[in-house]
């Protein structure tokens, strides 16, 4: 009983660890579209669509490991399996419905389900170390992957949320460009931030970290040009009409 009681603490205290920064996070992007602000019950779906998301990964990457060699390529399957997964989770849960009805929209879901898979599997990742009583590898491990790991999460998601939107009001196969140039960013940025942290010396994390803020950066100029897109003439035509 004691030690299901530790396993159980640890568990709670791991999933404490993971999902305060993924939420503090959250809180600073939703503020991206506090004009219109998104439903809470759908924010709240695709946080946990994220969380899922984690589950359905886990096992694919597995088969990963066991068919390909470390290495560049491996990462890069790795980064394909979660950007594809999050962006399938993302449409499954929020993505098609009619709350989504301004460009800004998209990339603010995409993030959500990308904080909620962080936090996730950053919970993961602080299990092994809070169960063996390392607590200084915890708090180094949960602020690295707050201004890290985490931030790549949501900048690979929001790359392919802000494809999405530029191409909110244009036509079927230009969404479909749009959103498939995307989802390749996104894949290797993610790819990318994952070789160099495997691959590189401690002396260069904050570095690589150092690029990421800098796509951070670049991400939220971009979502102050996404929320300048208007509907165009035609578009408001049509549906002055359809009213």
């Amino acid at each position: 009983m004691e030690t299901l009681g530790a396993h159980l603490g640890n568990y709670f205290f791991a999933g404490l660890a993971g999902f305060i920064p993924a939420c503090i996070w959250l809180l600073f992007w939703l503020r991206e579209d506090k004009k219109r602000p998104e439903p809470r019950f759908l924010i709240l779906l695709a946080f946990a669509a994220g969380m899922g998301a984690v589950i359905i990964v886990l096992p694919f990457q597995g088969y990963a490991a066991n068919v390909l060699p470390m290495g560049f390529l491996l990462i890069l399957v790795w980064s394909a399996i979660e950007e594809i997964v999050k962006f399938g989770m993302a449409w499954i849960a929020v993505l098609y419905r009619s709350a989504v009805d301004e460009p800004i929209d998209v990339p603010v879901y995409l993030i959500t389900v990308a904080l909620g898979f962080s936090a996730l599997e950053n919970a993961f990742f602080l299990f092994n170390p809070l169960s063996a009583g390392r607590f200084a590898e915890v708090v180094l491990t949960g602020d690295l992957r707050f201004i890290g790991a985490t931030l790549i999460h949501v900048l690979a998601s929001a790359v392919i949320g802000g494809a999405f939107a530029f191409s909110f009001y244009r036509e079927q196969i230009h969404k479909v460009w749009y959103g498939l140039c995307g989802i390749i960013l996104a894949i290797f940025l993610h790819a990318l931030f994952n070789f160099l942290i495997m691959t590189t010396g401690a002396s260069w994390i904050l570095t690589v970290f150092l690029g990421v803020w800098v796509g951070i950066i670049m991400l939220l100029l971009t979502l102050e040009r996404i929320k300048e897109i208007h509907r165009p003439f035609w578009w408001e035509k049509m549906f002055m009409r359809s009213l």
